[in-house]
């Protein structure tokens, strides 16, 4: 097993960018700017007060029990990663990546947070019900906007505001870290600079995130026994390869073991790329400040051609053989099921709601105060109410 010399030169760091409202934490920065007026606090900067926003936030608390994966209900091992487990694996990333590339980790430690906090009950078989029982109505669901509804409406933590008037450079990361949304189409997300490129800081978290799915979705896909390592092994190369090197370097080592050291292998290979492509991209385009970030004419965080090619191999091999496998066609149906029998209830009875959701309906209409009520529940508390509904007809 190749481990890196302690003498090794370091990772080539960015040149130096002068990014004053993303890389500069400054309370006078556009980027540090709240919605309602704060004093600076006297030992912790803007961002790494919303770190501690989202840490302690109601919606992050309730990640413990929603799906990453596998279900509570379906579950193979407690050790099988729930949203908040991932959140955490993903922050790591970010964070380290940030540092070392001379960006502002705090930044990026609190996009990575907040990545995943829109996410409904039951995993993406939760959120594709969701949205089919919206699209009835002529709307849909999107985790990235209903985060930013949670972190400037719904939750309930202060006096003299709702939400968590969060700065706006994690808004618009929250809003913008995974995709483009089109002026035209979304004029309410004005403020958020929809015509420009976000900062490093939030480009570079949806592959934080893919990288820490990819890898940690494979561990529990063998825990839960769907996949086989001697599949993986045939199918998804980066795997593979890391396997036979530690195969080589530990020969008496159990297979989990070996699988345990390919994995970290897989992590840490597809992180240090994503940096040098981060590094090499900002020097070939020139780039020294944040404007020229945001109009780049491309985003600048993205794996080299090659790891790209591993990356996508290894999401075709888990799509195929975990998320869509026969072995969690029950779990999904249930999932469906019991989302969408509860969202026709209630919309068709709103009074059925508790009365803040109920509140809602007047200014939203029914379907979305109820998407809104159901995509707040953790699988268990979602599991409950399904229950006492099919008590009650």
């Amino acid at each position: 097993m190749k481990v890196p010399d302690a003498a090794s030169p370091p990772l080539a760091l960015l040149p130096a960018i002068a990014v004053p409202d993303a890389a500069s934490e400054s309370p006078n920065g556009q980027l540090s700017q709240r919605t309602y007026s704060e004093a600076a606090h006297p030992y912790r900067s803007p961002f790494v007060r919303d770190i501690g926003r989202i840490l302690h936030a109601k919606a992050f608390r309730r990640l413990a029990g929603k799906t990453q994966v596998f279900t509570r209900r379906g579950a193979e091992s407690d050790h099988s990663r729930s949203r908040l487990t991932h959140t955490l694996e993903v922050a790591q990333i970010a964070r380290i990546a940030a540092a070392t590339l001379g960006l502002n980790a705090p930044l990026a430690e609190a996009l990575a947070l907040v990545h995943d906090i829109g996410h409904p009950p039951f995993g993406h078989a939760g959120e594709k019900a969701l949205d089919e029982a919206l699209q009835a109505h002529g709307l849909g669901f999107d985790h990235n906007l209903h985060a930013l509804r949670i972190v400037t409406s719904f939750e309930e933590r202060y006096a003299v505001f709702r939400g968590l008037n969060l700065t706006l450079a994690v808004r618009e990361g929250i809003v913008k870290h995974s995709r483009d949304y089109a002026s035209e189409q979304h004029p309410e997300l004005s403020e958020y600079f929809l015509d420009q490129l976000p900062p490093l800081e939030a480009q570079l978290i949806d592959l934080a995130d893919e990288i820490a799915y990819l890898t940690a979705d494979i561990e529990d896909g063998l825990g839960a026994s769907i996949l086989t390592l001697a599949d993986l092994r045939d199918h998804v190369p980066l795997f593979a390869g890391f396997y036979a090197e530690a195969q080589r370097a530990y020969p008496a080592a159990e297979p989990n073991l070996l699988s345990n050291e390919a994995l970290k292998q897989m992590l840490n290979t597809l992180a240090t790329d994503l940096m040098q492509q981060i590094a090499e991209e900002v020097q070939t385009l020139g780039i020294q400040t944040l404007q020229e970030i945001r109009s780049a004419p491309r985003r600048i965080a993205h794996l080299s051609p090659s790891m790209e090619e591993k990356r996508s191999q290894a999401k075709s091999y888990l799509y195929a053989n975990l998320y869509l496998s026969p072995a969690l066609d029950a779990e999904h149906d249930h999932a469906e099921e019991v989302v969408k029998s509860l969202f026709a209830a209630w919309t068709a009875d709103p009074e059925l709601l508790p009365p803040d959701h109920q509140a809602r309906v007047l200014k939203e209409g029914a379907p979305r105060a109820v998407a809104d009520y159901i995509a707040g529940m953790t699988d268990a508390y979602i599991e409950q109410a399904w229950l006492r509904h099919k008590e009650s007809l």
